[in-house]
C-alpha cells in the first residue's frame, strides 16, 4: 500500500478523535512521528484540517445533513470523517481548490475499500460546493441557542451554561474568539537571557517575533513548526506558556528564599516560572498524581537551568501532615473543564459535559480543603483554572472563604494596569479570549488569616 498523503493522515486523525476518543494534540504528534517523511508544510496542512474540522464539527454536520439523504448519524464512521474533512476544506480553506478537496476525498474512500460509496462522497461534496451561498441557518433572534450551536459549533450545554451568566452578544464573541487559532506565546527565561537578546536570536532562526500583550517576559512567535528543535529552546532560553498562565506567577508573587508548593504542577510551566521569579533561590515542591508527568517538569527545569524544584508523586486530595502550615505560598492550578483553552484543544468541546463540571467542583473543593492546610499563617494561596465556568471559579472561592480561615487579597499591585477591574481589587480575575486575546483563565489570590 502506498504511503498515506497529508489529507488521508488528517482523516485518520479525525477518525481517532471521534471514534477512539483520542486527544487531538497527542494524535497529531503520534502520526507525525510515524510518518517522518512529512515536511513542515505537510504538518501545518494536516494540523489545520484536523483542528479546523474538530473545531467546526457541528457546523459541518449541519451542512452535510442539508445536502445528504443519508444523515450523519447513519453514516459509516470513515465516510463521515472523509466528508467532514472535505467540507472543512471547501468552507474554510479558501486556498484549497474545490476540485482538489472533492477528488482527494474520493481517492481516500476508494483506497480504503469503499469504492461503492465514492460516488456518494463526490456527490455530497460537489452539491455543497455548488450551493455554499444558499445554506440556511437557525434564526439568531428567535433561537439564539440553536444559532450559536450551529454557527460556531458548540455543544448545547456549553452555550446554555454561558448564557446563564453572559449576554447573547458576549457569548457569540466568546465562541468566535475560542474558535480562532491562537498565537504561540513564549516566556523569556530571565535566568539565562533577556527579551531583546532572545528576540534577536529567534529572528536569526527565521522566527517572526512580537511582544506579548501585557507581560514583560512574554513574546509571540510564528513561522515555526518544531519549537523543540530550535537551538534557543534547547539552550533553555524560553518556555512555551500562554500569558494568562504567566499571570498566575505574578499573582502568586514568590520571593527568593521562600518555600513554595505547587500541588498540581505538571507539565511544569508555572513551577518553572516561579523558579525564574525567585532567581533560582529557595525551594519549590512540584507535585502531580502521574509519575510520567513529573518527568516533564524535571526535563523543563533542567533545560531552563532551575535547580530549586523538587518533584513529588502525590495526590492533592490526600493530606500530607509533614507540610501542614509550613509553606509560604501554595499554588492550586486545579483540574477543570478546560473551557478556556478550546482555542488550543478544540476537542475539549466534545469531551466534556455538565455532569463533568459538577464532579470537577467536588474535586476542586476537596483539593482546596486539603491543600489550604499547607499555608503558613499570613501566607498566600493562589487558585487558578483554565476554564470559563462560574461554578468552578468564583462559586468555589466564595464557598472557600465562607468555610476556611482565608480572605481574598487585592491583586492590582501584581498585574498590569490594563487588567485592573472591579474584581481584581477584590482579589480575583477572569480572563476571556474575546476580551484579553489570551486563554480563558481564572485566578484568585487568598491570604491565610493570622
Amino acid at each position: 500500500m502506498t504511503k498515506p498523503n497529508p489529507r488521508e493522515i488528517a482523516v485518520n486523525i479525525i477518525s481517532d478523535i471521534n471514534n477512539d476518543n483520542a486527544y487531538s494534540n497527542i494524535s497529531l504528534q503520534e502520526h507525525f512521528s510515524e510518518y517522518n517523511y512529512l515536511t513542515s508544510l505537510d504538518k501545518a496542512f494536516i494540523t489545520e484540517i484536523v483542528n479546523g474540522t474538530i473545531r467546526h464539527m457541528n457546523h459541518i454536520d449541519y451542512i452535510i445533513n442539508q445536502f445528504s439523504t443519508t444523515k450523519t448519524n447513519k453514516m459509516k464512521p470513515l465516510i463521515l470523517s472523509i466528508l467532514r474533512s472535505g467540507v472543512y476544506q471547501i468552507l474554510f480553506m479558501s486556498k484549497v481548490p474545490v476540485s482538489a478537496a472533492c477528488n482527494e476525498a474520493v481517492k481516500i474512500a476508494k483506497k480504503r475499500g469503499l469504492d461503492g460509496l465514492s460516488g456518494f462522497v463526490n456527490g455530497v461534496l460537489r452539491n455543497i460546493a455548488r450551493n455554499i451561498n444558499n445554506i440556511s441557518y437557525p434564526d439568531r433572534s428567535k433561537n439564539p441557542v440553536e444559532y450559536l450551536c450551529v454557527k460556531y459549533s458548540y455543544p448545547k450545554w456549553v452555550v446554555k451554561y454561558w448564557l446563564k451568566y453572559y449576554s447573547v452578544d458576549f457569548v457569540e464573541e466568546l465562541c468566535i474568539a475560542s474558535n480562532d487559532t491562537p498565537k504561540i506565546t513564549i516566556r523569556c527565561n530571565s535566568l539565562r537571557t533577556n527579551k531583546d537578546s532572545l528576540t534577536e536570536l529567534l529572528s536569526k532562526e527565521s522566527i517572526e517575533v512580537s511582544n506579548g500583550a501585557f507581560l514583560p517576559e512574554a513574546l509571540h512567535i510564528s513561522q515555526t513548526s518544531a519549537i523543540s528543535e530550535l537551538a534557543s529552546f534547547k539552550q533553555g532560553l524560553f518556555q512555551v506558556q500562554d500569558e494568562s498562565s504567566m499571570l498566575v506567577g505574578h499573582i502568586l508573587n514568590p520571593k527568593p528564599g521562600e518555600s513554595i508548593l505547587d500541588v498540581c504542577a505538571a507539565p511544569g510551566g508555572k513551577a518553572t516560572h516561579f523558579g525564574e521569579l525567585m532567581n533560582n533561590q529557595g525551594q519549590i515542591f512540584a507535585r502531580d498524581i502521574h509519575e510520567h508527568k513529573l518527568k516533564l517538569i524535571e526535563s523543563s527545569a533542567k533545560r531552563l537551568g532551575i535547580d530549586i524544584i523538587t518533584t513529588e508523586l502525590h495526590d492533592a486530595t490526600l493530606l500530607d501532615k509533614e507540610k501542614i502550615s509550613l509553606m509560604d505560598r501554595v499554588m492550586i492550578d486545579a483540574p477543570c473543564s478546560g473551557l478556556g483553552i478550546i482555542r488550543k484543544k478544540p476537542d475539549i468541546k466534545w469531551k466534556k459535559s455538565n455532569r463533568d463540571i459538577n464532579e470537577l467542583v467536588d474535586l476542586q473543593r476537596k483539593i482546596l480543603s486539603v491543600c489550604s492546610q499547607y499555608v503558613k499563617p499570613g501566607g498566600i494561596l493562589v487558585y487558578s483554572t483554565c476554564t470559563i465556568s462560574e461554578k468552578e471559579n468564583i462559586d468555589n472561592i466564595n464557598w472557600f472563604i465562607q468555610n476556611f480561615d482565608f480572605e481574598l487579597d487585592n491583586i492590582n499591585s501584581y498585574i498590569p494596569k490594563m487588567l485592573h477591574c472591579d474584581t481584581s481589587e477584590k482579589g480575583y480575575i477572569q480572563l476571556f479570549p474575546n476580551v484579553h486575546s489570551c486563554d480563558g483563565f481564572f485566578i484568585a489570590r487568598l491570604k491565610r488569616k493570622r
